[in-house]
């Protein structure tokens, strides 16, 4: 029987942020949902981590899969999920307690929108407040989604239109939840609720660090999509500026004795 949300985790070689990221899950003021933890043949202690709370609370699914990469990881998730909503956390993110319930209150009262994303901040290692994101501080329009992705975090989802929109493309090893965003708001509404219901976490390890180019390429795929899809390719092409930094020092010489 469907669930009124449904909460996806997918994980791969986590466990240092996977506990507290579980745990703002759990610890939401609404609670009526189901919580699907999805790992990506992980070979680190996640599994075992996400096994302890399983045996806690039953709301909570594990499922324990061969790696494939995030993009499949995430499209099989959601396809075993039952929520009328859905919604996305990251497993080196905190949810803020208020988030399902406020976002969901959005989805309940107005049945055009099809997605409600949130403001976030962002977070050290240790959970420290670096302060709000840049990207949910930029104004939401459908025509400037195509050059400022700031629909970043957190999105809850109507489950009908993302089906209606043909859902997770696999073409998309980064970026998908870019794709995503730009299709829906083709289709729905998009609201943004400004509060600040989600932490982004910076560290050395997420991928956006580690895929920088990759997530250019994928993001410029996306925007050239959407402008075919919405007969805009005689009107503007895309430029895309990737810049880079360099910067000389000094050499350090020992002196010959």
């Amino acid at each position: 029987m469907p669930v009124p949300i449904s909460v996806v985790l997918t994980v791969y070689n986590r466990e240092h942020y996977l506990p507290d990221a579980i745990e703002s899950v759990l610890s939401q003021t609404h609670q009526d949902f189901e919580f699907l933890i999805w790992d990506d043949g992980s070979t680190d202690r996640s599994v075992e981590i996400a096994q302890f709370y399983a045996a806690q609370d039953k709301r909570i699914r594990l499922i324990e899969a061969a790696h494939q990469g995030f993009t499949a990881s995430l499209k099989a998730a959601i396809a075993q999920t039952t929520g009328t909503y859905f919604g996305c956390v990251d497993s080196d993110d905190l949810l803020a307690v208020q988030a399902l319930e406020a976002t969901a209150a959005v989805l309940d009262t107005q049945p055009s929108v099809g997605m409600v994303y949130t403001n976030y901040l962002e977070i050290d290692e240790k959970n420290q407040i670096l302060g709000l994101g840049r990207r949910c501080q930029i104004p939401y329009s459908k025509e400037r989604l195509l050059t400022n992705f700031m629909t970043f975090h957190f999105r809850l989802l109507r489950r009908s239109v993302f089906e209606q929109v043909g859902g997770i493309d696999l073409s998309f090893p980064c970026a998908q939840d870019y794709d995503l965003c730009l299709r829906l708001s083709e289709v729905a509404d998009i609201y943004h609720l400004q509060h600040p219901l989600y932490a982004y976490r910076l560290h050395a390890g997420s991928v956006s660090q580690q895929k920088r180019y990759e997530q250019i390429t994928c993001a410029q795929r996306a925007v050239e999509n959407a402008l075919q899809r919405r007969d805009l390719t005689d009107r503007y092409e895309l430029d895309v500026e990737l810049t880079c930094r360099l910067k000389l020092r000094e050499k350090k010489f020992v002196a010959s004795t």
